[in-house]
């Protein structure tokens, strides 16, 4: 189905009601429907898909504690600004500073090990020496069996050593992990921003997540120098949109103004894919969507609601009617002329005419089906890119009466817009 097609079903829904008081169509003067009649013009058209979302900074950090502990210092309040390596806040280091001076106890006392087996190696190594040179000079002065012995000693005595400088880079190692938890008790800005919450209080522990219990959120630091909007894009609007794009943004908190942006970011999965839907229940596909503001010129902060405009096309200077004016018929319900040529025809699988889009064109009173094509969609045109020419008139309202008028019935211009029929 063509998006124009769409739109224009789209339409009912919102229209029906509102037209209701429309119905009596003729008021049995006999000089034909009342309608309204508008021109067709040349002008500029956007198309626009629009999307709502949140306001959130480019860059985002959560910190959350390495360590389980105590806040004994709260540097900052929330919304300060900070810079990269300022103090945030402080834990309690005791048992922090305990665990270090055990880990160097113990490293000096593996360092005295490694002294005491160096010490034996050399005493063996000199055993070895002698026995070898007695040998040596009198086989009859010391036994085979002594010499092994004497080897034996100083393979165990090389082993010994070299297991004690393994212990000692064991307790080294050890020094290391226990001076970084020390380290983490207190906690610095890893970047320049702004504190956007702050979720701790002096006092409060805070604790380090594991795999089923989430850990402490201490607080969170914003980048605010690139603000961006996130907004879900159905599906459907998805194709039509590229990088690059611009946009035009709504805030919830500034309702006089928007803020322009481009997109810089579509997404390449579903926010919420099938596969995490609940069986039985198909909810709407939503791509997620970053528009990057540009210069918002005003102090913005993260999670703000915001809808974006995205201009997904343009056309300058090109013919266009009123959405309200286009409408769509059967091929029974029109002349064979009007489903002849391609223009607004759609087809079957087969090459069958389902239906034909078109407006009314009003010539000496008389409404005449004439079949378009349709280009981009703006927010209140239509671009007609084939069927229609400046200046010709069409029927553009009351809603219900375009959508029951038949070609070649007899219409007469209203004096004024109906009420019910705006918008």
């Amino acid at each position: 189905m063509k998006t124009s097609t769409k739109v224009i079903l789209g339409v009912v829904g919102v229209v029906v009601i509102g037209s209701a008081a429309a119905v009596a169509l003729n008021r049995g003067n006999g000089r034909g429907t009342e309608v309204r009649i508008e021109a067709v013009e040349r002008r500029d058209l956007e198309s626009t898909v629009t999307a709502s979302g949140n306001i959130r900074a480019r860059r985002q950090v959560d910190i959350s504690s390495d360590i389980s502990a105590r806040v004994i210092s709260l540097e900052i309040a929330e919304g300060e600004d900070v810079q990269t390596g300022q103090v945030l806040l402080r834990l309690d280091r005791t048992q922090f500073e305990a665990a270090v001076q055990r880990a160097r106890a113990s490293l000096s006392q593996s360092r005295a090990v490694e002294a005491q087996q160096e010490a034996n190696l050399l005493n063996a190594q000199r055993e070895y020496d002698r026995t070898t040179a007695l040998q040596a000079r009198d086989s009859l002065l010391v036994s085979a069996q002594q010499v092994e012995q004497a080897e034996t000693n100083l393979q165990v005595a090389q082993a010994n050593v070299e297991s004690a400088r393994f212990s000692v880079e064991q307790a080294e190692a050890s020094v290391v992990e226990a001076e970084d938890q020390l380290s983490r008790t207190i906690i610095t800005a890893p970047m320049d921003g702004k504190i956007t919450r702050l979720n701790v209080e002096m006092g409060e522990t805070v604790i380090v997540g594991t795999m089923n219990n989430p850990g402490s959120l201490v607080l969170s630091i914003s980048d605010l120098s690139v603000v961006e909007a996130v907004v879900q894009v159905d599906e459907t609007d998805v194709p039509l949109l590229a990088i690059g794009d611009s946009a035009e943004v709504s805030i919830d908190a500034f309702p006089d103004r928007t803020f322009p942006g481009v997109v810089t970011e579509i997404g390449n999965s579903a926010i919420r894919p099938p596969s995490e839907q609940a069986a039985g229940q198909q909810a709407a596909i939503d791509f997620e969507v970053v528009v990057t503001l540009s210069e918002p010129g005003v102090e913005l902060r993260p999670d703000l609601s915001a809808t974006a405009d995205i201009i997904t096309d343009r056309a300058t200077d090109v013919v266009s009617v009123p959405i309200i004016a286009l409408t769509v018929r059967e091929p029974d319900d029109l002349p064979d002329e009007a489903t002849e040529g391609e223009i607004g025809v759609t087809r079957d699988e087969f090459g069958e005419v389902v239906d034909v889009e078109g407006v009314f064109v009003v010539r000496g009173g008389i409404a005449h089906f004439t079949p378009v094509t349709v280009g981009i969609t703006g927010i209140e045109h239509f671009e007609i890119s084939a069927g229609l020419e400046v200046g010709d008139s069409v029927v553009s309202g009351p809603y219900q009466t375009v959508r029951t008028l038949t070609d070649g019935a007899e219409v007469q211009s209203q004096d004024g817009p109906a009420e019910d029929d705006q918008g």
